[in-house]
């Protein structure tokens, strides 16, 4: 929940009545992936058990699915990752988490809204979010996932998932969806002052982005065109327009342009690669390597498929490929961490929720 002290409850409380009155109270779930509950072997099985076992996260079919899960991935997988959680653990638990939890709390600190966050897998869920969503009044709901790239795996499971709550919990608020943002002022525009202030003449930038496989990409496009090379995801087309590969290019290319930096002083990337199906390419450990074989010895690399810090940012790309980067031969990298709750950031996506209700935006 959002509410910390009496203080903000009393206003809170305030708000509400208002909008009591006008017999309407909007409300927003805000949704991310999710994080185990302790940096801990148990607790990162339980949460890989059910992330992993999602069939929008793994498309296989069931029975191979659940084979490779129970009998290979969570045998293994847990114990080398429980470490790099605790590695990146915070005071208040989950940095994803954490993030996730700031934003929702600056949104609601100036706002007749009320927000609640939950997540896909673990906790908080995103039944209890909308459970105290409703036992507070709201009567217009906007789905919130927190993800600016439309995918399978993050906004279709997070719709999927929330609709079968609604379901279960028998409750029927009007509905809206929040939709994908990669190009949005809102979410470029704080992006690029995250970025700007570590860019000089002589660095690179590298993009980089969450995986997908490839097989997630091709299902999206009825069209059956999509050939997923630079010239087909840079062109907007019938083909790609919900294809996450060609949004987070648009991302790039947008953020690329805002800063003013030529080809040349650019990469786009996917990290987070797993198991042995293809993934989109190239991947960002082949592509650090590149980088630094070329003679590129400076390097800033920012991931705009996430806008709260977690553990593929804060190990993944913080220890892990910064490792391989000075490997490979090159000296600085500075990873620019997420938006998280920047208060530009904050005014962007409130703008972006606005909209979404098709209400003024506030100057």
């Amino acid at each position: 929940m959002c509410i910390k002290s009496l203080d903000d409850k009393i206003e809170a409380d305030t708000h509400r009545l208002s909008y009591f009155r006008g017999g309407m109270t909007r409300g927003v779930v805000l949704i991310n992936v999710g994080t185990p509950d302790e940096p801990t072997t148990p607790a990162v099985r339980r949460y890989l058990k059910e992330f992993l076992l999602d069939p929008d996260v793994i498309d296989i079919p069931a029975p191979i699915r659940h084979l490779l899960v129970r009998g290979i991935i969570l045998n293994t997988r847990p114990r080398k990752v429980a470490p790099k959680y605790a590695s990146i653990w915070m005071n208040e638990g989950a940095p994803l988490r954490v993030y996730t939890q700031r934003i929702c709390e600056a949104l609601h600190q100036d706002s007749q809204i009320e927000f609640e966050v939950g997540m896909r897998y673990g906790n908080p869920t995103i039944r209890g979010a909308l459970e105290r969503l409703r036992d507070r009044g709201v009567t217009d709901l906007l789905i919130a996932p927190l993800f600016p790239h439309h995918a399978q795996a993050t906004t279709e499971t997070a719709l999927k998932q929330t609709y079968r709550d609604l379901k279960k919990i028998n409750w029927s608020p009007r509905i809206l969806e929040l939709g994908d943002f990669p190009i949005d002022p809102g979410f470029i525009e704080p992006l690029v002052d995250s970025i700007r202030p570590h860019i000089n003449e002589s660095n690179h930038l590298l993009f980089s982005y969450h995986g997908l496989p490839l097989s997630h990409i091709r299902r999206i496009d009825k069209t059956g065109s999509h050939c997923l090379n630079d010239g087909c995801c840079k062109v907007k087309d019938l083909a790609n327009k919900k294809c996450y590969a060609h949004q987070c290019m648009m991302t790039s290319m947008a953020v690329a342009g805002s800063l003013k930096l030529p080809e040349s002083r650019w990469s786009h990337s996917y990290q987070s690669r797993l198991g042995p199906a293809k993934w989109l390419s190239p991947a960002t450990s082949r592509t650090v390597e590149e980088l630094a074989e070329k003679g590129i010895k400076d390097l800033v690399i920012v991931s705009p498929a996430f806008v709260a810090d977690g553990l593929e940012t804060l190990e993944e790309l913080e220890i892990e490929v910064k490792e391989e980067f000075v490997a490979a031969g090159g000296h600085n990298v500075k990873v620019v961490p997420c938006l998280n709750d920047r208060e530009d950031w904050i005014k962007g996506l409130e703008r972006i929720i606005l909209q979404a209700f098709d209400l003024d935006i506030k100057n």
